[in-house]
């Protein structure tokens, strides 16, 4: 069982499902998000995630058409992200798990979008764009 939470851990969840590697985004979207260089996302099926505590807390916002970022109203953690042509689907954000992880980083995406302060080091494939199987 993995688990996670928000900063003030007032959001506690579980995913009982191994861990998907973990994507790297660099769109202008997450990087405002999450006020960092990129985001870490890990795809879980909204069937093995469940909230324990916390749901008054989460709040979800429209970032774009079909798309919602959900984070903790107290303490402002992103949690998750979905997309409804994704359906059944969350990016877990992989910062709030708990402990150590098994899964790695697979690859960037949106790269023609990352920060120019930021430089990539790695030898993880690069994608312009969203990779065909991101998702």
């Amino acid at each position: 069982m993995i688990t996670g939470s928000c900063l003030c851990g007032g959001i506690r969840f579980e995913i009982d499902q191994p861990l998907a590697p973990i994507q790297v985004c660099h769109c202008s979207q997450c990087r405002k998000a999450q006020g960092t260089a990129f985001a870490t996302n890990i795809p879980v099926a909204e069937a093995h995630f469940r909230l324990q505590e916390g749901a008054e807390l989460l709040r979800s916002y429209s970032s774009s058409p079909g798309k919602q970022r959900c984070f903790c109203d107290r303490c402002g953690s992103p949690i998750y992200s979905c997309h409804e042509q994704v359906p059944g689907v969350l990016r877990v954000r992989a910062g709030i798990l708990d402990g150590e992880l098994e899964s790695r980083m697979q690859a960037h995406f949106f790269t023609a979008h990352k920060a120019n302060w930021f430089e990539i080091n790695d030898d993880l494939p690069c994608f312009a764009g969203r990779a065909p199987a991101a998702e």
